[in-house]
């Protein structure tokens, strides 16, 4: 169950990896820091063409305010690649406004996380993303080879 995790601030990358290891979930996860990254990882350019090193991920935890692209930039370029049009995309974000929330689910984005203040909820939501899309979501054959 690889995971992308598309997140330009290092503290909330080293919150959101210790909240994984406080829940006992350790997915093979790659980071990308910025808009234009993600897409080059998700289509193999650069440094991302080894697949063995970045894996195509079953789930993109993608935050909205990014360098370069934001992430709903990066959501629509996801949408709009047949190869990636199934990709999980998990919109894990500051962001209350109801503007971002409407776009991401125009765009595709298959949930909207607002990131807890508190550390144990982060844990607790790190816990219902594994619960809801690892163990009880089913996913297109597509992801599961």
């Amino acid at each position: 169950m690889p995971i992308l995790l598309v997140e330009d601030n290092y503290n909330d990358v080293l919150l959101i990896q210790r909240a994984f290891r406080k829940a006992g979930i350790k997915p093979p996860m790659s980071i990308v820091s910025d808009g234009d990254e993600a897409i080059a990882y998700l289509s193999r350019q650069g440094q991302y063409v080894d697949t063995e090193r970045f894996p195509i991920p079953l789930l993109v935890l993608l935050d909205l305010k990014l360098p370069r692209r934001s992430g709903l930039e990066v959501l629509a370029w996801i949408r709009q690649q047949p190869e990636l049009r199934r990709l999980l995309v998990v919109v894990l974000t500051s962001s209350q406004e109801n503007s971002d929330l409407a776009q991401a689910y125009d765009l595709g984005a298959n949930s909207y996380l607002v990131k807890p203040v508190e550390f144990q909820d982060f844990v607790k939501l790190i816990e219902l993303i594994d619960a809801y899309w690892f163990k009880t979501n089913q996913i297109p054959q597509f992801f599961a080879t």
